[in-house]
């Protein structure tokens, strides 16, 4: 049968302590025991079903891993803050003073600087590279290398990472093979083709309302439970705990996350398709001229599309900026960084999301000053808001 993420979530079953459809919130920092035995042992890790201090896990946090985790198709997972509150203790737990990276250049700005700027300071060097070009990957990959890091898609470009390719490499080379699938989720499943551990902002799609922060870790569980060590734990000793209130509030909208990205990537989809016709550069995997369109479809899990995002480059900061505010006046979304929101959001990641990556290097990899990348909403009428949309870009001269 094939891999099913969304019906993973649906067949789990969260009863309350009280019998409610909704599990109980944990609301405490710390938990009793019964007996100082099992507090020791619980410090040890041996005492399953335990909890000890909500840095560490607690019941509202454990039940949105394990959904989390269904969804991935991993053993287990571990949620986090933020997203980067996933994504670097995640690379910490497999990287020491003097080990290396081999990493896409088109990431997230956020997770280039704490590769280029940050990890240094702890002597983890990093190469970036061409994600799509396989040989340079290989290429990079020294005696030191401990990780390959990329994105499904990448932000905000869209390139597209050949998992099952990566993957091979990785084992070939005995590394850990690291991706973060938040522009993707349910369209693709990295762990179902080789990814040995998956990292998500719930953030975005996931939690889909744009009202908290969130990450999330899935792998194995006894990388899991390396991250959760209170000896040598990255997640563990670093802080970024999740609170249980916000975990119980993801873990809500988790359920209508196959509802919301099926309308993402129809909207996207349509609207693709209308920009690319009226001559604008536009790139979004569901369209043809993608480079990655054939791999992407190889890949995806096809009732959940191509996913919400797409950009287009209208030639220069002045007229993104232009346009998006006038977008934002008329009603059509709003200029904001983020994504996986209901309403659509639209931002200029070289001036934003991807500021963080030095304007030579922005250059070098294809992304313009002019380019504008769009989180497609929820809209129930996607022509009246292509029609609204082209009437903007006439206005402002994209057109």
């Amino acid at each position: 049968m094939a891999f099913k993420p969304a019906d993973n979530i649906q067949d789990l079953q969260y009863f309350g302590e009280f019998g409610g459809v909704n599990p109980s919130i944990s609301d405490s920092s710390t938990y009793t025991f019964l007996s100082a035995k099992t507090m020791f042992d619980t410090f040890e890790g041996n005492a399953d079903g335990c909890y000890l201090y909500s840095r560490h896990s607690t019941p509202s946090n454990l039940y949105l891993g394990k959904a989390l985790a269904a969804m991935e198709g991993t053993e287990t997972a571990n949620v986090a803050a933020s997203g980067m509150g996933a994504i670097t203790p995640a690379i910490l737990q497999l990287c020491k003073a003097g080990d290396h990276v081999v990493s896409s250049r088109t990431i997230y700005g956020g997770t280039y600087a704490f590769l280029k700027n940050f990890a240094p300071r702890l002597n983890i060097e990093t190469a970036f590279v061409d994600i799509t070009n396989l040989e340079q990957v290989e290429s990079s990959i020294t005696k030191n290398t401990k990780i390959i890091y990329c994105e499904t898609v990448s932000n905000p470009l869209l390139e597209i990472a050949d998992i099952e390719a990566l993957s091979k490499i990785a084992k070939k080379h005995n590394l850990q093979l690291l991706v973060d699938n938040t522009f993707s989720p349910l369209s693709l499943s990295p762990a179902e083709m080789g990814a040995d551990v998956v990292l998500h902002s719930l953030t975005k799609f996931i939690n889909g309302s744009s009202d908290t922060m969130g990450g999330v870790t899935c792998g194995t569980q006894d990388f899991i439970n390396s991250l959760r060590s209170v000896i040598d734990g990255a997640n563990m000793l670093l802080g970024p705990a999740m609170d249980s209130l916000r975990a119980a509030s993801i873990l809500k909208n988790l359920r209508t996350l196959h509802i919301r990205i099926k309308q993402h990537s129809e909207n996207a989809l349509y609207l693709a398709e209308k920009f690319e016709a009226d001559g604008l550069k536009t790139v979004y995997p569901g369209l043809k001229s993608h480079s990655g369109h054939e791999l992407f479809k190889k890949m995806m899990n096809k009732e959940y599309g191509f996913g919400g995002m797409l950009t287009i480059d209208v030639g220069g900061i002045d007229k993104a900026n232009e346009l998006m505010e006038l977008m934002q006046e008329r009603n059509l979304g709003y200029l904001a960084v983020s994504l996986g929101f209901y309403k659509t959001l639209f931002s200029a990641p070289g001036s934003s999301t991807s500021s963080e990556i030095p304007e030579e290097e922005q250059k070098e990899m294809g992304l313009s000053d002019g380019l504008i990348r769009f989180s497609i909403g929820l809209d129930n009428d996607i022509a009246r808001t292509y029609k609204m949309m082209r009437e903007c870009m006439v206005e402002v001269g994209v057109l």
